[in-house]
This record gives C-alpha cells, structure tokens and sequence, in this order.
C-alpha cells in the first residue's frame, strides 16, 4: 500500500511538473511552455473581513506596538488600536452612517487615517481613499463621484487648506448644523470631521469619538454578522490608462488575501517580529494593504516617519526604530541613497523591502520588488527574498499565490510565446469588483471571463518570472519601430553620473516620433549630452541610429 501512495504522489509530482507552476518557493523548473502561468499554492485563501483578520491580531499579541507615527509621537499597541477602532466606528454609527455609506479620507500619513480606515471597515462604510495634492476641482469630483456622506481631513496640509477648499465647493457649510450639511454641489455630503480644530459647521474628531453609546457599541456587534468578505470596503481613485479618474472599488477578500500573500513571499510569517518603515502615501493601495492591512493580518509593526516624505526623516526612522523592512517608490530609493550623509545613520537592522510604483532601474534594486496595479488590490508579481540577483534586477518576481497571468499581442489578444513582449492581463481574487458607478470603463478594461487588462507591457519566461518593458501609453513608435522607454531607461541608469532617467516620445516628421531622454545628474556632476551619446555607442542601437542630437535636443541633462 506505501509503496502504491508513493507511486501515486511521484505521478501527481510529475503531472505539476508539466503542467503547473508551484509558488510556495522560487520556481526552480522551466515549467512553462507559453506566455501563462498559475501561481499554484498549498496555501488557502483567507475567508475573513478586515475586522475579524485585526481581532485576530489582537488576541495573538495584544500588547505589540502596532503602529508608530514618529511625527506626531503617536504609539498604539494592537489592544490600544483596536478599542480606538470600535469607539471610532461607534461614532460613525451614532452620526447616522450606514453599511454600504462611503467616507472620504482626505489627508497625510496620520494616525487618524489607519484609525478610520479599520474603523469604517468594522462598520461595514466604504472607505474612499482622496489623494491629499487633490485641489477644489479634483476633490469636488471624487466626493460627488462616488456619494461621500462624510469626508475627514486635517484644516490643511502643506499649502492646501482643505476646510477652506471645502467651503468653496459647500458655502453652505457655514450655516449648516454639524453633521447636517445640505449642499447643492454634493448632495450626499452630510459631515465634514476636522482632526485638528473646530470649524463651522464641521464636526471634530473628538466628537466622532464621544458619540457611540453602549446602543452603538451593541450596533456594531450586531453588524459584525451582516458584513460579508465579498462587500466592498475600498474606493482607491485611479486615472488608470486614459481619461479621468476612476474609483477602483475593492472587497475585504481582495486586500485581506493580497496582504496575505504579500507577506508571506517576504517571509512576515516566520520572521520574529518585523517592524516595517511606511513613507509611501496611505492614500495609495501599496501604502494602506501593504502596511495597515499588512499589520493586521500578520502582526507586524509598521513605522510612519513623516506625515509627508522626507527622505532624512526615512534614514532616522530607520536607524531609531530598528527597522528590518521598509516600502517605498524607486524616487524614493534614489533620494535616500543619495544623502549626503547616509554613512552615518546605522541601517544594518534591514532585511529587505518592496519597491514599487514605477519602472525601476536594475541599479537600484538590491533587495525585493514588486509590481501591481490598485485595480489589483495591488501586488501580483513579487520576487522572493531568495532569488538571485540576478532575477531581483531584472524582473518584478514571480506571480502570487491563487493567481493567473498571462502575456497577450495587444492587438489579437492571443498568448504570446515565452520571452515576447505583450500586455499583460491578470485574473483571480484580486482584481476588483468595478470602478465605483462607471461599467463602460469596468468593461473596457475587465473581459468578460475577469482578466484584468494592466496595459503594462512585459514578458515571461519559462520559470514564471516576469520583465516589465513599459507602458502600451508610452511606446514610442519611431519609424514604425516599437521601442520601450523602460528598456533604454534602464540603461541609462548604469552611467556612473545619472542619477534618474525619463524617456519619452517627441514628434518627430521624418520617424513620426523620436525618443527624447531627460537626465538628472548625480549631485555636483558635470556631464554633456555628447558623453551620454558615446556611452550609448554600440550599447543602445536605436539611440545612436539617425538622430541630431544637438539640433533635436533630444538628450537634456541637468544637475539636481
């Protein structure tokens, strides 16, 4: 019989083999044969709300330090945070809001941002992510957008005074009861909480903290058995591929398991206890699934070390806090490699970290990236902590567990062969359910049998790993050549003087478009356009083919 089973596990072992990519580890076999990959996985998808996954977390380590905002000098431990979050969300309940209701969170990287954003989830309100650079115009849409019955803000933020930008679009406020807002332009608005100050007919925080009674308290418990992983919890505002911008909606199910998943690649499960350094927005999904839902889920404690980035301020949080991961966009890695005085600070407590947000330069990656998009809740490729150099330079890792990717020709939408460049469309728990009221822009870029279209470009190899090439909005067409921005920007990176590259595409009447290249050069460099073209010399053929770099312009560089 033992030896029956062992025939029967080495044939189930050999059928994977052929037809499965297995990702509880860095692929180590040539699997696949065409341009789409499984992310199979003996790891169950989580089936909990942000709630429950907290209160988990709660019970685990009740006295860990959860969060930490080093700005405002504020601690919480996970027992402190979760009563903060039910008296929170029995205070949006005593100010009428209802399951379903979405809340605007407009402001930086505060305390009161991770409060409310497990608050509403606990309360079964939609919390609708508004960028803090979002001007009169751009919020006036997102809040009418989407119906926001409240909206939480600091008074102001750097330049921006939100209270007075509110006014503009409400006038109405200043005569209004607070929490009975009647406005013309956002007829759903009904309360504008201010975290720092009292406002005319604006609510204060505190006031959202003393309205739940012990018959909000029960509400609350009462909802917790009407509140499903498959609602949505999430509006994250997005442009997307074109137009304006849009409200990715997603679910409990979608964060919680690609938070999960996330770090379980980086290893958050078995690692003793990881403290991890947050100076990505909260208003973006890498900011708020990957650290707030991140916390939650695993336990870890995340560092916020401004309100704003400041790259200094990252170093000091980095050294003071003892933190072993931190998150951030490649700019954001160029600026904090480049501190004059990086030498001094002590960062040998870091383990590794996510890059992502953009294109990133093989120079720059030394540890972990990532890729995904908001649509996507948002991680679907992620390198592993033991993948060569190689693979962490070159691709964005590997696909997660419980997902399908697959590469298409732009214009057929048929699989490409492996090693060609197509668009590169994702299905599985973590696309999200729709952009908020707007199904002509959820069909366009959602199929009917639920790939995501990214219209990201990239390729795939025989072992699930995938290279990002670039944007379709950003090929550059030059004399009917399809050439990749990211492909040259990466090659521009290894010049010793360049400290960031941009490429991008000009009009051009002979090619149609010509390929234009903008240098910010390292700190106290000095380098020409002529140098740049030389290094590029028999390197970079499609930068050196027919083009008048002098007369054109065409390469700009200028110290930082």
């Amino acid at each position: 019989v033992s030896a029956c089973s062992r025939l029967k596990t080495v044939h189930r072992q050999l059928n994977f083999l052929l037809y499965g990519l297995h990702v509880d580890g860095p692929p180590i076999v040539p699997t696949l044969t065409t341009s789409y990959v499984h992310g199979t996985s003996s790891t169950s998808l989580l089936h909990m709300t942000v709630a429950e996954s907290l209160q988990r977390s709660v019970e685990r380590w009740p006295d860990r330090e959860a969060m930490a905002f080093l700005q405002d000098g504020v601690r919480k431990t996970f027992a402190q945070f979760q009563q903060d979050v039910d008296q929170a969300a029995a205070g949006l309940l005593a100010l009428g809001m209802k399951k379903g209701d979405r809340l605007g969170m407009w402001g930086p990287n505060t305390y009161e941002w991770v409060l409310f954003q497990f608050a509403t989830a606990k309360a079964g309100i939609i919390l609708v992510a508004v960028n803090p650079a979002y001007q009169v115009q751009e919020v006036e849409f997102a809040l009418r957008k989407v119906g926001c019955k409240a909206i939480v803000c600091p008074t102001q933020f750097k330049t921006l005074n939100y209270c007075n930008m509110l006014r503009k679009i409400c006038p109405e406020i200043e005569t209004c009861s607070p929490g009975d807002i009647k406005s013309s332009r956002l007829p759903d608005l009904r309360s504008v909480i201010v975290l720092d100050s009292r406002q005319p007919g604006m609510l204060h925080f505190d006031d959202v903290m003393q309205a739940g009674g012990s018959q909000h308290m029960q509400q609350l418990q009462d909802l917790q058995k009407k509140i499903s992983f498959d609602d949505p919890i999430n509006i994250q505002f997005t442009s997307g591929t074109t137009g304006a911008p849009k409200g990715a909606t997603l679910s409990h199910h979608n964060i919680i398991n690609n938070s999960y998943f996330i770090g379980r690649r980086l290893g958050y499960h078995w690692r003793p206890h990881t403290r991890v350094c947050v100076p990505v927005p909260l208003y973006h999904c890498f900011g708020s699934v990957g650290g707030g839902i991140c916390m939650a889920v695993h336990g870890i404690s995340i560092v916020f070390p401004s309100r704003g980035y400041d790259g200094k301020a990252n170093l000091a949080a980095i050294e003071s806090e003892r933190c072993t991961f931190i998150y951030g966009t490649p700019t954001m890695y160029v600026d904090m490699v480049n501190q004059p005085d990086l030498a001094k600070y002590d960062l040998s407590s870091v383990e590794g970290g996510i890059m992502a947000g953009s294109p990133c330069p093989q120079e720059l990656v030394k540890k972990v990236i990532g890729y995904g998009t908001t649509e996507n809740s948002p991680v679907t490729f992620l390198a592993s902590p033991l993948d060569n150099v190689e693979r962490k330079t070159e691709t964005v890792g590997y696909i997660t567990d419980h997902l399908e990717a697959k590469i298409v020709d732009p214009t057929t939408g048929m699989v490409v062969p492996l090693g060609t460049s197509g668009e590169i469309m994702i299905r599985g728990y973590c696309v999200m359910l729709e952009y908020w009221d707007d199904k002509a822009k959820t069909d366009e870029c959602i199929t009917k049998d639920r790939w995501y279209k990214t219209g990201d470009i990239g390729r795939m190899d025989a072992y699930g790993y995938c290279r990002i090439d670039g944007r379709i909005k950003d090929l550059i067409i030059r004399g009917g050549e399809n050439v990749y921005p990211a492909e040259i920007e990466q090659f521009l990176h290894t010049h010793p003087k360049v400290k960031e590259a941009q490429v991008v595409g000009v009009k051009d009447e002979r090619m149609g478009e010509e390929i234009c290249a903008c240098i910010k050069l390292v700190d106290g460099a000095d380098c020409t356009a002529e140098e740049i073209k030389a290094y590029c010399k028999g390197q970079v053929g499609i930068l050196t083919n027919d083009i008048n770099y002098t007369s054109a312009g065409l390469i700009k560089c200028h110290s930082s």
